[in-house]
């Protein structure tokens, strides 16, 4: 995905973007997202083997990765997370780019660039990361339109890095995030509890109910149902 206009186009230079709770599965190339200006928040996406790079840029975006989970191909020129797009490291090295609360797996890194300006990262922070312990949980719908996702779980979160703004520790996921890492359902539905099945069921009756109604006005010369077949319906 792409994320501004051009690196010349200073509007977007206030664009602030969240990208949350995706799987990028295998052999998706890049752009995930690839950003000009703004401010990016990053949380809780599952990575799967790129082919390229995960995460680039240019034109100064502040990018704010927290509670991700990176799992690198076996490609050996392609386990780095990030990418200044077409930017001298001269010019990039005061971007701030940071990860936090990440777990990096298979070799997979991130290159952190930038002074840590805490005013920078408020502006790319939109919601509280939970820990990339619950990354299976959290995407666990992520797939084509709500339907489970496929499995492609590599590894545990114990098997891989965490980063913690910057720097890398070895061992488990479960406290880096932050927050109460049981009610990721409330973050993801925002009331603490998942979708009523009682209301899916009656979205489902009453398209039928209507296609029924279409259906029979449509072979009948346009003649409206009567009144006691519909109280019959419902």
């Amino acid at each position: 995905m792409l994320l501004g206009h051009d690196d010349k186009y200073l509007p977007d230079s206030g664009m602030q973007v969240t990208i949350a709770f995706n799987h990028f599965g295998v052999a998706l190339v890049q752009r995930m997202p690839r950003c000009r200006r703004g401010y990016i928040h990053v949380v809780n996406n599952d990575f799967t083997r790129w082919e390229m790079y995960a995460i680039g840029g240019s034109g100064n975006p502040t990018i704010n990765s927290q509670g991700n989970r990176y799992t690198a191909p076996q490609d050996q020129n392609a386990k780095e997370v990030t990418k200044r797009v077409d930017t001298n490291e001269g010019d990039w090295s005061d971007w701030n780019w940071r990860t936090e609360g990440d777990i990096m797996v298979n070799g997979a890194f991130f290159v952190p660039s930038g002074a840590g300006m805490s005013t920078q990262y408020a502006k790319a922070s939109s919601i509280e990361p939970k820990s990339v312990a619950l990354i299976e949980r959290i995407t666990a719908n992520a797939g084509v339109f709500g339907d489970p996702r496929e499995s492609s779980r590599v590894t545990s979160p114990d098997d891989g890095t965490i980063t913690d703004g910057g720097s890398t520790t070895s061992g488990s996921g479960g406290s880096n995030g932050k927050g109460n890492d049981d009610d990721y359902f409330g973050m993801i539905f925002g009331n603490g509890a998942g979708p009523s099945s009682s209301s899916s069921s009656n979205t489902i009756f009453l398209s039928l109910l209507i296609i029924f109604i279409l259906y029979v006005t449509t072979n009948h010369g346009g003649a409206l149902l009567s009144l006691p077949l519909l109280l019959t319906l419902l």
